[in-house]
């Protein structure tokens, strides 16, 4: 065997071998645990925005009582809402809007100058300069199901996809603009209907995954273009975009880049064991993943390598919300306690180094 031949056979063996990276060694952040927060909504129902100086987390507070037995049972929930800001460190209670019909997950966006909040039966927004709540227009178009599964912020529009209970799975969407206070129906997807479809925004589309299937949607054309299909299925996972690429990432140690300008997907280095969970957020630099035995992780897409973070003082079960500051990456949630129905809130903020 010639030494050309050599290379050449080596060069092949490296083309098979999948590209990894061993993770850096943490901890590589400071943790500071928050004061205890005047909320503690149920934990399939919150939602959280970074307004530019607070964490703004709504969500709904199960009611419950006790039959004759002494069990508790459910009699309804109402809306609750709160304010964190990190230069304090202080919380404030936000009066909520009025109790709504809602019962499923809710989503939420910043527009600059309100929260929008959305989910099944519940459509409000909040303006923090006035401290004031007002509800969303109606419409038709939601008429047969309300709130989706992946929603996003254009910059002009709340977009929403998907979703769906007991049984259903929807694949048509809306859009809100709140400039008009108008909605709008989304053209006819290429994917299949979906209840927990991922979905981010790239700044010229949203980027939907419904099961393996992916495509893209363009506001201004109103039009679809399918995508090449994620490699394997990801359960409770999140979509994160990177300002180049689409990340995915959650309930597996294995995630997923795709480069939009080559229509293509690469495997990500494994992730530390223990740190599968599912609250992902992109702070310009680095991915951060928390959740898990071990507590989470952050990922560098230019060194493609991820580094450990320290477990830090949250439970690793915790159902969290999470936002980017601009400067510490806040995570808060709660966790089931003995008392069937009411929660325990807990959350602290990571600043990397």
């Amino acid at each position: 065997m010639t030494i050309r031949t050599l290379r050449l056979a080596l060069a092949f063996v490296v083309m098979l071998v999948p590209a990894t990276a061993p993770a850096a060694v943490g901890p590589a952040g400071i943790w500071r645990r928050l004061p205890p927060a005047p909320i503690s909504p149920e934990f399939n129902a919150r939602t959280s925005v970074w307004t530019g100086k607070e964490m703004v987390v709504f969500g709904r507070d199960q009611l419950t009582a006790l039959d004759s037995r002494g069990k508790p049972y459910a009699t309804g929930a109402v809306n609750v809402a709160a304010a964190y800001n990190p230069r304090a460190n202080a919380w404030r209670r936000l009066d909520p809007p009025r109790r709504t019909t809602g019962f499923m997950g809710l989503n939420a966006v910043w527009t600059g100058k309100e929260v929008l909040v959305w989910g099944q039966g519940t459509r409000e927004a909040f303006n923090p300069a006035t401290n004031e709540w007002r509800r969303l227009p109606s419409s038709r178009l939601l008429a047969v199901h309300d709130g989706f599964g992946t929603v996003v912020w254009t910059g002009k529009e709340m977009i929403g996809w998907g979703g769906g209970c007991c049984g259903d799975a929807f694949s048509d969407g809306v859009a809100y603009n709140p400039a008009t206070r108008a909605w709008r129906p989304l053209a006819r997807s290429p994917l299949p209907g979906s209840q927990r479809p991922l979905g981010a925004w790239t700044g010229r589309e949203m980027i939907v995954l419904s099961g393996r299937r992916a495509a893209a949607y363009n506001p201004v054309r109103n039009t679809w273009r399918s995508l090449r299909p994620l490699p394997a299925p990801r359960d409770n996972a999140t979509a994160v975009w990177d300002g180049h690429e689409l990340l995915v990432v959650g309930g597996a140690r294995t995630g997923f880049a795709y480069d939009v300008a080559g229509n293509r997907w690469m495997q990500l280095p494994s992730k530390p064991r223990g740190r599968v969970g599912t609250v992902a957020v992109w702070t310009g630099t680095r991915l951060v993943v928390w959740g898990g035995e071990r507590g989470g992780a952050a990922y560098d897409p230019r060194a493609h390598r991820w580094t450990t973070l320290a477990h830090g003082p949250l439970p690793g079960r915790l159902e969290a919300t999470a936002v980017w500051t601009g400067s510490s990456v806040i995570i808060w949630g709660g966790t089931s306690t003995r008392a069937w129905g009411k929660y325990a809130a807990a959350g602290a903020a990571l600043t990397l180094r």
